[in-house]
């Protein structure tokens, strides 16, 4: 697939532009010369100065290309399938993390996105329960990120 330059360069200029707005709001620190706003304001300027050199680009690669141009993925139903697995997952797991819990969400999802992609169900299984697990330790005991107990919360440690 291919998408024109240009339009990936206004997605970055809106949202730098947006970012740069809303640093504006972040509070002054006294005596101090730099505040909470000047990191993310300078990388939100880099992604606005990026944008604008790819809308100039895509600009000049229109006269020779199409804006969107489909790849041959999107005429196949198991690609079609696996991406919006994705999305929807994603979404199941936005809806239902907190209330299941991480642990018991994560190995679902992850086992139904391994068999559309066509791994076998019992190699599926296993890596779901694997890779579950060492996610949330990575993510809950190392860098101490608080991950969703859900109906589990009663066993949290």
């Amino acid at each position: 697939m291919k998408i024109n330059d240009a339009i990936f360069g206004l997605v970055l200029v809106l949202f730098g532009s947006a970012i740069i707005v809303h640093v504006q709001d972040f509070p002054k620190i006294p005596g101090q010369q730099y505040g909470p706003a000047i990191f993310p304001g300078l990388v939100a300027a880099g992604l606005v100065v990026c944008g604008i050199l790819l809308v100039a680009g895509g600009l000049r690669q229109r006269r020779d290309e199409p804006w969107f141009q489909p790849g041959n993925w999107v005429r196949s139903r198991r690609h079609i399938a696996a991406f919006v697995s994705v999305i929807a997952g994603v979404v199941l797991y936005i809806l239902l993390a907190e209330r299941v819990g991480f642990l018991l969400v994560a190995p679902v999802l992850l086992f139904a996105w391994l068999v559309v992609l066509q791994v076998r169900p019992p190699l599926a299984a296993a890596i779901a329960v694997t890779a579950t697990l060492v996610i949330w330790y990575a993510f809950y005991k190392l860098l101490r990120v608080p991950l969703p107990w859900g109906v589990l919360t009663d066993y949290a440690f």
